[in-house]
């Protein structure tokens, strides 16, 4: 709060590159979503700075083929790549899934960072309310298909992997019943913020409940969720109040890219967070989410719940999760 460094020696101000200096990351590898635009193009850029390869997963190619020449012209020896994925859609993370495993590339850090935020009730194309869909659905099934990947590479390497999701402080704000289980595509009720924080709470609860079964596996690796920052982003482009907001007490009130990138950039690379698995960050220090993220049982029921979607709306795409 105003600024004060918190135990990990660094605060809201922190910057990606701050909170990384001096880090190595050469010989790691990273997939980060949504990574075309916003603090997916910084996390992407500071993680190639530090020498990781970085597979930018992008539904836009050609926005995601600026960004690439943009890295590259700042840092000619990054290890860059752009992928094409789009989360709202089952077929495309099987290909992106697929075409990345055929790459042979190995796999330690995978960002779930794409996200939308208040958009107008729409389905997605596998028929799922779209930001729970987008936010979170698309993660978890990109997650669990690249899983044995990192598993294997964590194994064969000895190096630990890590799984980074970007959730919200919205996530305190959800329906009032945290996840609408039966009605989660009903049109009636639906509110674009409120889907928002539901989303971004399966978030936390994603990331609890894969750390416990990771653990349970003696699998080497974590998974934690992070709260980037209120940030100007184009994230904003569906809510017209919050963009004009943006527009005007932006430079007071919000994080710049820069620091909108830090947490994640820090859960992704930094030691200090090694061995730390199923937990929640604020401006790169330990922070308790809210209860209803911390229900290990409601965590449960979610994945569950979530392999069921995804068999239901995708059968060829159905793993045993």
């Amino acid at each position: 709060m105003f600024g004060l460094k918190g135990p990990s020696g660094f605060s809201r101000f922190s910057t990606a590159e701050e909170v990384t200096q001096g880090i190595d990351g050469s010989g790691l590898t990273a997939i980060v979503t949504g990574a075309s635009s916003g603090i997916g193009t910084e996390t992407a850029r500071v993680l190639a700075l530090r020498g990781v390869h970085v597979v930018m997963a992008v539904r836009n190619m050609s926005a995601g083929k600026e960004v690439k020449e943009a890295i590259l012209k700042q840092n000619p020896t990054a290890k860059v790549d752009a992928m094409e994925l789009d989360l709202s859609s089952m077929v495309s993370i099987n290909n992106f899934a697929s075409d990345f495993k055929s790459s042979g590339l190995p796999l330690n850090i995978l960002i779930n960072n794409a996200g939308i935020l208040a958009t107008p009730y729409m389905l997605s194309k596998d028929n799922i309310e779209l930001q729970f869909a987008t936010n979170h659905v698309g993660h978890f099934h990109l997650t669990n298909l690249l899983l044995e990947t990192m598993k294997k590479n964590a194994h064969e390497n000895n190096k630990e992997g890590r799984i980074v999701n970007v959730s919200s402080r919205r996530h305190q704000f959800s329906y009032r019943e945290g996840i609408r289980f039966d009605k989660i595509n009903n049109q009636s009720g639906y509110n674009g913020l409120s889907a928002y924080g539901q989303s971004k709470l399966a978030n936390v609860l994603h990331s609890n409940e894969l750390a416990r079964r990771l653990k349970e596996d003696g699998a080497e690796i974590t998974a934690n969720s992070v709260h980037p920052g209120a940030i100007a982003t184009n994230i904003f482009r569906h809510h017209s109040f919050f963009s004009g907001l943006a527009n005007i007490f932006g430079k007071y009130m919000l994080k710049n890219v820069h620091q909108g990138a830090a947490t994640t950039c820090y859960v992704a690379l930094h030691p200090q967070v090694e061995g730390i698995s199923g937990k929640y960050f604020v401006d790169c220090n330990l922070t308790e989410p809210s209860s209803q993220a911390n229900d290990p049982q409601l965590g449960h029921k979610l994945w569950d719940f979530t392999a069921h979607l995804i068999k239901e709306n995708s059968p060829r795409s159905h793993q045993d999760y």
